[in-house]
């Protein structure tokens, strides 16, 4: 079983037992949550497809880490005109592991089979 589901503007594919690195979300290590934004979920070769969620889709996942990454350098200038800003940037994220996926072809949604 998997699912496609959206969290901090992007769209990820996971299967129970999968860690994500998704972005940042308020929650602590070890604590349970939950995606309802659900856009597909498929088991063998049925698929519940949303439109645009899946309804009664969920995604339960637990919280294994918080992080930042790397830091990245940012450099705005202007040719010719000794103008030159520097700076950095470092993302913040959240490492999940999925733990389980409810919802699915069998429990309703539209369903559309190959």
């Amino acid at each position: 079983m998997y699912a496609v589901f959206k969290t901090g503007g992007k769209q990820y594919r996971a299967s129970p037992g999968d860690r994500l690195r998704v972005e940042k979300l308020p929650a602590a290590e070890g604590e349970s949550v939950e995606f309802n934004d659900v856009l597909l979920i498929g088991e063998g070769r049925q698929l519940a497809i949303g439109r645009p969620t899946v309804a009664g889709g969920r995604v339960e996942a637990r919280v294994l880490a918080q992080g930042r990454t790397d830091k990245v350098s940012v450099i705005k200038f202007r040719r010719r005109k000794t103008y030159k800003r520097m700076g950095t940037h470092r993302q913040s994220f959240t490492v999940v592991e999925i733990t389980g996926i409810s919802g699915g072809p069998q429990q309703g949604g539209a369903a559309a089979a190959e």
